[in-house]
């Protein structure tokens, strides 16, 4: 009972807020509904058309693409900067304020500025590779080929909300292993590896849910670089893109609630598929 009363305010805001959005979303993916009219009963026939539509498997192919880039070095550079801002040096709370500034630019502006640094012609970046290494940079946005690896750098520039997540989870970590681990001899990388990385996989498995979420929903940097259209050769059009041209581009409602309950099926699997194996790599304290 104190339960439901703690948890109320979130349980009638679903409930009120969204409860009728998800049942009706869940009716017209059944439908063919335009808003202007009537929605139609059709069935499996949204199934049937997106699973026949090109850039509907472009638009997920593109979207898994840029997931297993991106889960596994914002992961890696996450943890990676956390434990080097974990580190007791002079001037701590500085350099870990300044990894967290990108956090709070705007993703537009960050698209903006991300589009100028990257450009091929005039951009810094390939400035720089030329000035410095002496090597031809690639086209980046504007090369299918570079296009969605480009899209990864803008995201790992933000990877400073990640780290103060797992600046927290070092703080959780028992000085008496640190201590034991000392007193059996072991290094720096020995501690890191035996005694900090398992410690901190709850936060590592909390991290990879919800990035691998987001990276799937992947929508407003892609869609300003591209203006929705997705060039250079669909490269860019991802999934949470073609949904909404459909929704309010195209206005098939019926069609956009299709692939949103696709969308739901997808990361209902793969978040089971990592619970399942987190019982093998998810260390918790007391266990």
């Amino acid at each position: 009972m104190y339960g439901l009363l703690f948890a109320s305010p979130w349980i009638l805001g679903l409930v009120l807020l969204f409860g009728y959005p998800i049942l009706s979303s869940f009716y017209y993916s059944f439908t063919d509904y335009n808003i202007t009219g009537a929605p139609k009963w059709t069935g499996l026939g949204n199934l049937q058309r997106l699973f026949a539509d090109e850039l509907f498997r472009r638009g997920l192919g593109n979207s898994v693409y840029y997931a297993v880039l991106y889960v596994p070095f914002s992961i890696i550079m996450g943890v990676t900067l956390a434990l080097l801002l974990n580190l007791d040096i002079k001037g701590q709370p500085i350099y870990r304020t300044i990894y967290f500034l990108p956090v709070l630019v705007p993703d537009v502006a960050l698209a903006i500025l991300w589009q100028w640094l990257l450009n091929p012609q005039l951009g810094l970046v390939n400035a720089l590779l030329w000035d410095v290494f002496k090597i031809m940079g690639p086209g980046w946005i504007a090369d299918p080929k570079w296009s969605k690896p480009a899209v990864v750098l803008m995201s790992l520039w933000g990877v400073g909300q990640a780290v103060v997540i797992y600046l927290a989870g070092l703080q959780d970590v028992p000085q008496e292993l640190y201590d034991a681990a000392d007193v059996d001899g072991s290094n720096w990388l020995h501690r890191i590896w035996f005694v900090t990385l398992p410690m901190i996989t709850p936060v590592v498995f909390f991290m990879l849910i919800t990035n691998m979420i987001s990276a799937l929903q992947m929508f407003t940097v892609p869609y300003i670089l591209t203006g929705g259209g997705g060039a250079p050769a669909q490269s860019l059009m991802f999934y949470s893109m073609y949904l909404y041209r459909n929704a309010f581009h195209d206005f098939r409602m019926g069609y956009a609630s299709a692939m949103a309950w696709i969308l739901l099926v997808i990361v209902l699997v793969e978040t089971a598929i990592v619970f399942r194996s987190s019982g093998g790599w998810v260390h918790y304290q007391g266990q």
